[in-house]
């Protein structure tokens, strides 16, 4: 038998029912325990952000037992997007000092980082520059002087993981990867130049590098482009194959899967890997791109504006950890679709600087809406395996975003806040309004509440870059 290791989250129910509800009428999609997923299964976590998505639920954690030579490890589970996530740059300027050039510099910015679909990276990069990011993410970047040494140490894995095997990537998603390194692309991702607007947890906060509320801050989202989406098409096509072979049965084709310890699951793994790799390179990439352009606005330099990355986190992932059930440490293969890794205070695997605060969590809002750094907790261990929300959830699929809203509304909404906005295609920005995803403070005072993650810092945008 295949054991499903999870714990449910009655606690985080009991507290917003409401958020179930509300869920329940919006698409048929309910958070609470749903069964049948995968051959075997117990059940799953679904976090508040939850909405429904290819295979699993986005908002959606799922955990797998290394032990059981019939575990299994799903691409539905980790998402297309592979690492998609989010990092937070800190800086010593103030809302005041960026108010009067904001426009200036949300150009700079989005002239400085390619942004749209079928944008093209400029950083230069070769088909051996590719293998070699592939395999080594960060350490790409550091070796090639992206990035700060000390980037590397407030990323989830060291913005590496180890079981990269570049051998394990098609040829057609290097060649969809490759122009497009260092790119924002279109959809839900986003560089926001955002400024500290409530600060809850001072101690936290200090340790982070924000002291002052009106301190501003860059946040970049984007994930693995193309090449984390083909990685995900060429592993949901073996499997399905491998499931006829092995005779696992499934509800439901997305929920394609393979036994993790077949050449298939391990195949995945490590071709998952490497796009979660690229997917770290091309943050980092556009990290520098960011730093740049600040730099050249200001007349100064990254280091002397204080330009240090506060923390990345993944989203869309799934990674082998230690987690302890029913008394005993066991080793899991964690998935996590839309959701984030939310360690407590003093695990090994969370830098030095947060071992007393507990990892940060980043929360990006939509355009437009706030966004968050909250802290991981024991309570959240226990409960969900580390793991909290990701961001708001959609409360309307694209296509009814399209067909209800009109962009130039969306666009007068930002500039009536304050919000300046560089966007390649304005009609997308339908898909991305504040309409059309739920409320990203309600979703994280649910967390809050339930004990799973604890509010540090609210970030609310002044400039949006989007594609």
């Amino acid at each position: 038998m295949c054991r499903f290791i999870t714990t449910t989250v009655t606690m985080v129910v009991r507290t917003y029912n409401e958020e179930m509800e509300y869920l329940e009428k919006l698409d048929g999609v309910s958070w609470r325990i749903k069964k049948g997923f995968v051959p075997n299964m117990k059940k799953s976590i679904g976090l508040p952000d939850v909405h429904s998505g290819y295979g699993f639920a986005i908002g959606n954690m799922a955990a797998f037992d290394m032990g059981d030579p019939e575990a299994v490890v799903s691409p539905g589970g980790v998402g297309f997007d592979i690492n998609c996530g989010v990092r937070v740059l800190r800086t010593n300027l103030s809302e005041k000092d960026v108010l009067p050039v904001k426009e200036q510099l949300a150009q700079c910015m989005f002239d400085h980082i390619p942004v749209g679909v079928g944008s093209k990276g400029i950083i230069p990069m070769t088909a051996q520059n590719l293998e070699e990011a592939l395999e080594m993410g960060m350490d790409w970047s550091l070796r090639e002087g992206y990035i700060w040494a000390e980037d590397k140490e407030h990323c989830e894995e060291y913005g590496r993981m180890l079981q990269a095997d570049p051998s394990k990537v098609s040829s057609r998603a290097k060649k969809r990867g490759l122009p497009q390194l260092g790119t924002l692309g279109a959809g839900n991702h986003y560089a926001e130049i955002q400024v500290v607007d409530e600060i809850y947890n001072n101690f936290a906060a200090k340790k982070m590098g924000i002291e002052f509320k009106g301190q501003v801050c860059v946040m970049i989202h984007c994930g693995s482009r193309g090449l984390g989406h083909q990685v995900a098409t060429d592993a949901l096509v073996a499997m399905e194959k491998a499931m006829k072979r092995d005779k696992i049965d499934v509800n439901d084709r997305q929920l394609a899967c393979a036994r993790i310890s077949s050449q298939e699951g391990q195949d995945y793994l490590k071709g998952m890997a490497s796009a979660a790799n690229y997917a770290w390179v091309n943050r980092s990439s556009m990290t520098f791109l960011a730093r740049q352009a600040f730099a050249k606005m200001f007349n100064s330099t990254p280091d002397d504006l204080d330009m240090h990355m506060i923390y990345d986190v993944s989203h869309n992932i799934a990674k082998i950890e230690e987690h302890m059930l029913e008394g005993k440490q066991r080793t899991l293969l964690v998935h996590r679709k839309g959701s984030t890794r939310a360690f407590p205070p003093h695990h090994p695997l969370i830098p030095v600087d947060y071992q007393l605060t507990g990892q940060p969590v980043l929360i990006g809002g939509t355009m437009g809406t706030c966004s968050y750094i909250l802290t991981g907790t024991e309570q959240g261990m226990a409960d969900t395996f580390g793991t909290t929300c990701h961001g708001a959830g959609r409360a309307l699929s694209r296509a009814k975003s399209r067909r209800n809203l009109d962009y130039t509304d969306v666009l007068a909404k930002l500039q009536e806040q304050g919000i300046s906005i560089r966007v390649a295609s304005p009609k997308l920005v339908m898909e991305e309004a504040p309409e059309s995803y739920k409320n990203v403070t309600d979703v994280v005072d649910t967390c809050h509440r339930a004990g799973i993650s604890q509010k540090a810092i609210k970030l609310r945008p002044i400039a949006v870059i989007k594609g």
